[in-house]
Parts: C-alpha cells; sequence; structure tokens
C-alpha cells in the first residue's frame, strides 16, 4: 500500500511539472480499458488470445507540445499473472495485481511532414519510462483454490519499467477522440513472478529459469477527451487557429479575427497610423497619411493641381499661388502686379497688341503699325502738322444713337478729301466719340460705326483707303458737359487728325 501512493504521488507531482512545462494549454484526458500479458519465467502470453485474459483499467494525462510530439502521464491498476493450461504441476502458474505509472512521449505522424496536419487519424510511437509495484489479488486469495497449486505474485519491491509502443488515434470531435495502443515494458527485475519450486509444493518440477528481467504488454483501448484553453501565441486574445494575423505585437487591439484594428479602413492598422481619421476610399501612404504626389502638403484627394512643381507655394486647393488673379501663377508670371480685369499672355504680362511697348489697357491707339515709335499713350509719334490743317476742320456731329453722316457736314468732310488728295503723303485718323448716353459696350460701337461712316464717304470722294485709319472711344474724352443737352450734341462727333 505504501508503494502505491508513493507511485499516485510521483504521479501527480509529474503532472503539475509537465504542465508547467508545457508551450500550449491543450491537454487530454484518457481513461483506458486494458489487457495485461505477461512474458517472463513461467512463459509467454504476448499476443495471445488463448491465455487467461487479465484485465486493468487506466488513466493518462497528456498534452500538446509541437505538430510532431505530445508528452504526458499514464498509469493503470488490475490483474496480473499467467496460467500455462498444458503444463503439471500447476505450479508454473501465478495471479497478483499491478500498478504501474508512466512518463511518455509520443511522435506523431500527422504532423505536415508524413501525414496531414488536419488529419483526423493520428497514428504515433511511444516511448516510455516509469514504475511498477505488484500486490496480492484478494478476490483470488478467497476464491477457496490452494494457493500451493497457484501461487501469487511476489510483491516485495518496486521496479523501474520502460516502454516501446505504437498506437492510432481517431478525432471524432475537437474534444473527443478514440484510441488504441500496444506497449511493451521492460522492468529492471526478475523476482515478482519468483517460481518457488518442487521443495515449496512437494510435487512438480521448477520452471526452467527466463533468462531476461521480466517484461509485459498491455492492449490500450482509450476514450480521449481534450480540454483546456486553445494557444494564443501573440497573446492578442484570439485563438491561433482563428487567428488571421498570428504575430500581432503585444499591446495592440484586435479586431475577431485577431488582426490590429483599422478604424478608419485604409489598409494600416491603428497603432501604426498616423492619420487615422482618413475618408473612406481615400489612397494612403505606409503611414496610413493621405497620398501627396507632388508633396506640396495638400492630399491628393482634395488636391486641385496634382502636378504642382517642387517647392512652389501652394492655396488651401493645392494651386499655385497668383496674387493679382490673372490666371498664371506667381511662378510663373513676370508680372505679378497686373491690375485686375486685365488680359495678359502667357507670362503673366498685359496683352500689348500692337506690340508698341504700351498694353491695351494702357494703348490709347491700340493698332499701332509694327515698328513705329509711340508716346506714353501708345499713340505713334508724328511730325507736328501745322494747325490749320487739323483745325480748319470741323468735326462732324450726329443725332442721339445714330451714325449717319448728315448733310450739313458734307461740306466740311469734301474739304478734307480734298486736302487729302491734293496731299498724298498725308494719312488721316478719324476719333469717333458718343456720349454718356446708353452703355459703355454700346458708345464704343456706336463711336466705332460714326468714324466708319465718315470714311466710307472719303472713300467715295476719293482717298485710298489705306491711307484712313478709324478708332472709336466711346464717352472717353467729351469735349463739353454731358449734363446739357448742348454739350451731348457736341461730345456725339468724329474727329480729324491729320498726320
Amino acid at each position: 500500500m505504501k508503494n502505491r501512493i508513493l507511485l499516485l504521488m510521483a504521479f501527480f507531482i509529474a503532472t503539475q511539472f509537465a504542465n508547467a512545462q508545457t508551450p500550449d494549454a491543450r491537454f487530454a484526458i484518457g481513461v483506458g480499458l486494458i489487457r495485461n500479458e505477461y512474458n517472463g519465467d513461467y512463459g509467454s502470453g504476448i499476443w495471445n488470445f488463448n491465455e487467461t485474459w487479465y484485465a486493468a483499467g487506466g488513466l493518462s494525462l497528456g498534452y500538446y507540445l509541437t505538430p510532431s510530439f505530445d508528452l504526458g502521464l499514464q498509469g493503470s491498476y488490475g490483474q496480473y499473472g499467467f496460467r500455462e493450461y498444458n503444463s503439471f504441476p500447476q505450479a508454473n502458474n501465478f495471479r497478483g495485481l499491478k500498478t504501474d505509472a508512466s512518463l511518455f512521449t509520443h511522435y506523431k505522424l500527422n504532423n505536415g511532414y508524413l501525414l496531414s496536419k488536419d488529419s483526423k487519424l493520428s497514428p504515433f510511437i511511444s516511448l516510455g519510462l516509469g514504475l511498477a509495484t505488484y500486490g496480492i489479488d484478494p478476490a483470488y486469495d478467497k476464491s477457496g483454490t490452494n494457493p500451493k497449486d497457484f501461487p501469487t505474485i511476489i510483491t516485495k519491491g518496486t521496479d523501474f519499467t520502460g516502454f516501446v509502443g505504437a498506437g492510432l488515434k481517431y478525432q471524432l470531435s475537437e474534444h473527443f477522440a478514440i484510441q488504441y495502443q500496444y506497449l511493451y515494458f521492460d522492468t529492471d527485475a526478475d523476482n515478482h513472478d519468483e517460481n518457488r519450486g518442487l521443495n515449496y509444493f512437494g510435487n512438480g518440477h521448477p520452471h526452467p529459469a527466463h533468462l531476461t528481467n521480466d517484461c509485459y504488454g498491455q492492449h490500450i483501448l482509450s476514450f480521449v477527451f481534450n480540454f483546456g484553453k486553445p494557444r494564443d501565441t501573440d497573446k492578442d486574445g484570439v485563438a491561433d487557429k482563428y487567428d488571421k494575423c498570428p504575430d500581432t505585437p503585444l499591446g495592440v487591439k484586435v479586431d475577431a479575427n485577431g488582426c490590429p484594428i483599422d478604424s478608419d479602413g485604409d489598409g494600416v492598422p491603428d497603432y501604426l497610423d498616423k492619420c487615422p481619421n482618413t475618408p473612406a476610399g481615400v489612397k494612403v501612404d505606409a503611414k496610413g497619411c493621405p497620398l501627396d504626389t507632388d508633396g506640396d502638403g495638400v492630399p491628393d484627394y482634395l488636391d486641385k493641381c496634382p502636378d504642382t512643381p517642387q517647392g512652389v507655394t501652394v492655396d488651401a486647393n493645392g494651386c499655385p499661388l497668383d496674387a493679382d488673379g490673372d490666371g498664371v501663377p506667381d511662378y510663373l508670371d513676370k508680372c505679378p502686379n497686373t491690375p485686375a480685369g486685365v488680359a495678359v499672355d502667357t507670362k503673366g504680362c498685359p496683352v500689348d497688341a500692337d506690340g508698341d511697348g504700351v498694353p491695351d489697357y494702357l494703348d490709347k491707339c491700340p493698332d499701332t503699325p509694327a515698328g513705329v515709335a509711340v508716346d506714353a499713350n501708345g499713340c505713334p509719334i508724328t511730325p507736328v502738322v501745322p494747325p490749320v490743317i487739323n483745325s480748319q476742320f470741323k468735326n462732324t456731329l450726329f443725332q442721339l444713337g445714330k451714325s449717319i453722316v448728315r448733310k450739313p457736314y458734307y461740306i466740311n468732310i469734301n474739304e478734307v478729301a480734298k486736302f487729302m488728295k491734293e496731299n498724298p503723303t498725308y494719312t488721316i485718323e478719324l476719333k469717333g466719340y458718343a456720349d454718356i448716353t446708353g452703355s459703355d459696350g454700346w458708345n464704343i460701337i456706336l463711336s466705332q460705326n460714326r468714324a466708319n461712316a465718315v470714311k466710307k464717304y472719303l472713300e467715295r470722294k476719293g482717298v485710298e483707303s489705306s491711307r484712313i485709319t478709324t478708332v472709336g472711344y466711346g464717352k472717353k474724352f467729351p469735349i463739353a458737359d454731358n449734363a446739357t443737352f448742348v454739350g451731348r450734341m457736341k461730345n456725339r462727333r468724329v474727329e480729324f487728325v491729320i498726320k
């Protein structure tokens, strides 16, 4: 009894040790039905199913170590003996009880190298070391059979055992399996089946001595129950077998799949995301921030000018600054202070259609021929015509809103035509004007039409068209007060400028 207690204590102490060493928290308890087979001085019952059945029960506790190895403890308690049916005397038979406990390891063939890890069928090879103690079977002693004819097992001492074996486990579900294994034990003693011989029984002959220590085999049919907390290698709270991101850094919050949380769904987990509130669908860089291809500080999804050259200052829309609002960005604008509303060229400078150096918005003579020297107003610089020439031709006046030359002015225009034909080196500029009545745009058109009407009259009188230029100034440059009727009448005019 003392030896059995020691064995049980060793069993439970080893269990605690194994639990502390396991890298995985997956355990298995097996409950087994055992047939013990003897091989020793009396003979061999190994794989001899005609031999008397010596039954026992067993328990095992195992845990997952690696895909290839399990480690655990197992023990059994039950009948142990041998009966040689054809021998005489009956002294060559014995019967008793045996208790054993072993530390074992299984090498599993469904380890991903030989068979698939997902296989429900798991062949394995077993190795183990342990202890065995022996005792008298009370039921056998009380059977009334003469113990001299059927000696019981010698109970003194404890054997050290080692075994090899093989088995097959079938996993019916995640938590339940059926397992069969056969184990063959060798012991370090040869006295627990001791044949007491002829002198003790008074008849018969002693059985020939067995040349090796006592051995025994076990057929074990077990029902195995798996339990324990699944392995969670990265300690994120999601078991490895469900974890789609098994290498999550310690302390990082994860979702139900074990993957780091990505609140804005940009593909960069929150713990790495420097821009955690990126709008849905926006492309980001490795830091989780919206892409800024041109590096102007405005992300692409907001950038209305995504190809801004590097180093150019931009506005909130990512477009180059245009301080004067002329449509040409400052970094290209050669005339950065152009007044508002003035038409500019590709360099941001005011348009100068006639190329005289005076921009159109300041040019009072916008159609100056190329190469002609002009003054600050963009008008050609010409020799001074004798005052008598310009002053002798009165202005042609027009009715309100009309551009028809009236008869009272035919005489004056005829004199102009005569002068031009007599002086073929001279040219004439006809300047049309209007009063303040009507819109600016209309007055420009009206004043131009008035100048053109006088031009047509001169052409009919024989003055070459190429010598006549016209320009309409609208209500600009009044010569009288537009607040009065008379003043407005004087301002509706065409002036003659001889050059």
